[in-house]
């Protein structure tokens, strides 16, 4: 009787387990920024839009030239994720939205196609004046230097004979 019950509850969880498997390996797919489409694209039309109607269209920007104020970014993402593994760029774009800077007209449209620049990370440290001492030398050679006459303390606290 006991072996029946068993041998059920190890069938019945070996066919929920079959049965999650697949959805285990589903990836994750997230979307950042503002990953517009091509008929998003079609509807700003240079010469005649403004700014206010470029935001009504497809959105504030996602990020505005440091320097040009006239230069928009719109800057979008899709990853995929598996499992345990780290989430991969599917879809990448990058449109930029110039205007004119006589009359705040659209001027131009345009996907940059070769994405964006990977900034090396420089290994370098900036040099610090003072000593390279470890922990255990700060805390040890600390010990003596403060206090050696029990009287000054009394004096520099303010109390003692003047």
């Amino acid at each position: 009787m006991k072996t029946h019950l068993f041998s059920r509850f190890a069938f019945t969880f070996s066919l929920i387990a079959l049965a999650l498997l697949p959805v285990a390996c589903t990836p994750q797919v997230a979307t950042r920024g503002n990953l517009l489409e091509a008929y998003q694209m079609k509807e700003v039309l240079p010469g005649i839009d403004t700014r206010d109607d470029v935001i009504r269209k497809i959105g504030s920007p996602t990020t505005v030239a440091p320097f040009d104020d006239n230069t928009w970014y719109y800057m979008g993402q899709r990853t995929e994720k598996k499992g345990i593994l780290d989430p991969k760029i599917v879809e990448e774009r990058i449109i930029v939205v110039t205007f004119n800077t006589e009359d705040g007209m659209v001027d131009k449209v345009l996907q940059r196609q070769d994405g964006r620049e990977d900034v090396p990370i420089v290994q370098r440290t900036t040099p610090t004046s003072g000593n390279d001492y470890t922990f255990i030398q700060q805390m040890l050679g600390n010990i003596g230097k403060f206090n050696k006459d029990p009287g000054n303390a009394a004096n520099t606290a303010g109390g003692g004979n003047p």
